[in-house]
Formats: C-alpha cells, sequence, structure tokens
C-alpha cells in the first residue's frame, strides 16, 4: 500500500499551522523541529519552515519565493460549504483568486499566505 504525504515550504511555521488547522481543518500530529506534521482525512501534511531565497536544489537559478506563485501540482481541498471556508482563508491572510459554481458543485482558487496555491471543492 501506498500512503500520500504533501510537503509544503514555508515562511513561518507558527502562522502556517494556524492557517492550515483554522482554515483548513487540518489536525496538528507532531513537531519536529523546523517541521511540523498536518494531517486532514488520510493525507498528512509537513509543513517545513525554509527562508525566503534559500536553494531547494543544488541549482543556482532556482530560489524560494514566497510571493504568489503556480505550480502544475497542487492541493484540492474537499470541503461541505466553499464560501464558509473561503471567509476563513481570508481572515487568516489567504487569497481567493475566484472560481466558479454549476450543477456539479463550487471551486474556489484560493493560496496560502505564502503563495501555495489550492482549491476548495464543494464535496
Amino acid at each position: 500500500m501506498i500512503k500520500i504525504s504533501v510537503s509544503i515550504d514555508v515562511s513561518n511555521l507558527k502562522q502556517a499551522e494556524i492557517f492550515y488547522i483554522e482554515a483548513l481543518g487540518c489536525k496538528k500530529l507532531r513537531d519536529q523541529g523546523s517541521m511540523a506534521v498536518l494531517s486532514v482525512e488520510n493525507c498528512d501534511i509537513y509543513l517545513q519552515e525554509k527562508a525566503a531565497g534559500t536553494k531547494p536544489l543544488k541549482s543556482d537559478s532556482v530560489v524560494r519565493d514566497y510571493g504568489r506563485h503556480w505550480t502544475p501540482i497542487h492541493l484540492d481541498f474537499l470541503c461541505e460549504n466553499v464560501d464558509e471556508v473561503v471567509e476563513k482563508i481570508l481572515k487568516l491572510g489567504g487569497s481567493h483568486e475566484g472560481g466558479e459554481s454549476a450543477e456539479w458543485g463550487a471551486i474556489a482558487h484560493c493560496a496560502d499566505p505564502f503563495g501555495n496555491g489550492f482549491c476548495l471543492i464543494n464535496e
């Protein structure tokens, strides 16, 4: 059996913990120095404190940047009420970047305070 975990680089671990716990309903499992392990349903999320400008790879051309950025891989958080969760996200320093709704439900495009994008989708 394979289990998926997600690692998210952040510049402020305590702020990230508050955001992911209060806005998205994650539960804290443990602290590991400059990393906190959270859980949501059957997925563990590792918040790793890394300073802006540090190198995630040996390459000399890539550095961590906590301005809004995009990656083709992102998290989707399934929830019962997208609008309610968006309110929490905004209150805790995240952003809401639009979305859509139809017969299938609703989706909101969001980002955490560190520029990491994710979507909220009606369950």
